[in-house]
């Protein structure tokens, strides 16, 4: 399959100024140049986007993504290696871009437009297209100095889409559309893939990323981790982030008086037997105390793996008491039927003195998989596993789905 962008060996550095000449007489006066620090944001990246495929970049803020899309767009130069492009670039990579604040949103529709490489007539035969997608007929004669942060997204977008690009680059600035928004944008993303068009995206929503991208860069400080299957590189990327943020929330001065030495989750046959939809299940936490403590709460968290917040009991809450932790010890919980779909989840504990004010320890969290199991259910978090009943009268209502 053909590149519709090829990355070369990239590299990309800016200058940190920590003082600055700000004329020439200054310059000569101090008798010396400005002092600055070189920073690489982007470090040997090489890689391909194929034609007609999605293509997602993932990262920490920081981390290069939009660094990498500007040099795709030729709005920077690098300092080694390069970009080939092969197709009419669009893109959409920052809010307001190429609008003008003093404009009305009509004006700006047919500055941007050009700026694209449209023609008037061009832009003339899209108006109402344009104007009707990002929804602004009501107030395309305002000047845009007045839209809200959406409104300039939503008409910037509309004019990116509209200049018929082959390669489509789109920044997170889609995050600040409204929902109804967003669902429109991805209706047209698959539009666009349905054409055989190439789309280069970044975005922090990583569901997102999942079900729109064919393949997935994860970039770390200008430097190129992982690149392929949209699950594996986002679940890379999601426990990676994960455990630093932990491992950071860690080296704050936790008491330790208790600490959670191990966390577990697995299925009805014991810590060799999985975690399974429909069937029980076991979570438990070891712990460790330096001297018997009084009134422990254990609590625990569960996400998806993408950060989406599932759920989070604690041992008060559910009204069980520890009067006294041992020197050693475990807390379960035991689930008579677990209700999460397959896939994979992140397991987070603590445990806090009774007052809920002092956290003795939070341990990184751990990954654990549910396997598929009796479930009426495909999409979402959870199943119901709720039986379905028709009812006609006059007729015995059949149970549905047994």
């Amino acid at each position: 399959m053909s590149a519709a962008v090829e990355v070369n060996h990239l590299s990309k550095r800016f200058r940190i100024y920590h003082e600055r000449n700000q004329s020439l007489k200054v310059a000569l006066m101090r008798g010396r140049r400005a002092k600055f620090d070189e920073f690489w944001a982007l470090k040997d990246v090489d890689f391909e986007v194929p034609t007609g495929k999605t293509f997602g970049l993932v990262g920490h803020n920081g981390s290069g993504k939009s660094t990498l899309l500007k040099t795709m767009a030729r709005i920077l130069v690098p300092d080694r290696g390069g970009v080939e492009v092969h197709g009419k670039v669009s893109a959409l990579l920052e809010l307001g871009a190429g609008f003008h604040p003093e404009l009305s949103g009509r004006d700006n529709v047919y500055l941007n437009g050009s700026i694209l490489g449209l023609s008037r007539k061009e832009i003339d035969r899209r108006f109402d297209d344009i104007v009707g997608f990002a929804g602004l007929d009501e107030f395309i004669d305002t000047p845009v100095k007045n839209y809200s942060s959406g409104m300039y997204v939503r008409l910037g977008f509309s004019v990116a889409i509209n200049v018929d690009p082959e390669i489509l680059l789109i920044d997170e600035v889609l995050a600040v559309g409204d929902e109804e928004f967003q669902r429109k944008c991805m209706d047209k993303f698959h539009e666009f893939k349905e054409d055989g068009r190439t789309i280069v995206v970044v975005s922090h929503a990583m569901g997102t990323m999942r079900t729109l991208c064919d393949q997935v860069a994860w970039l770390s400080h200008g430097e190129l981790q992982r690149i392929g299957g949209p699950n594996d590189v986002v679940d890379g990327y999601v426990e990676d982030a994960q455990t630093s943020a932990r491992a950071q929330d860690d080296e704050q001065a936790y008491s330790r008086e208790v600490s959670i030495e191990k966390a577990e989750v697995f299925g009805p046959s014991g810590p060799a037997s999985p975690a399974t939809t429909g069937q029980a299940a076991t979570i438990r936490l070891h712990y460790a105390a330096k001297s018997p403590v009084a009134d422990p709460v254990f609590k625990i968290g569960i996400h998806t793996v993408e950060g989406d917040y599932v759920t989070g009991p604690s041992s008060r809450v559910a009204g069980m008491d520890v009067d006294r932790t041992g020197t050693r010890g475990r807390v379960d919980i035991e689930v008579p039927r677990l209700d999460l779909l397959p896939g994979g989840y992140i397991l987070s504990s603590a445990v806090y003195s009774a007052d809920m004010k002092k956290a003795y320890h939070r341990p990184l969290p751990v990954r654990f998989d549910v396997a598929a199991g009796r479930s009426r259910e495909t999409l979402g978090l959870m199943t119901l596993n709720g039986d379905w009943v028709h009812v006609t009268e006059g007729v015995a209502p059949p149970v549905l789905g047994r």
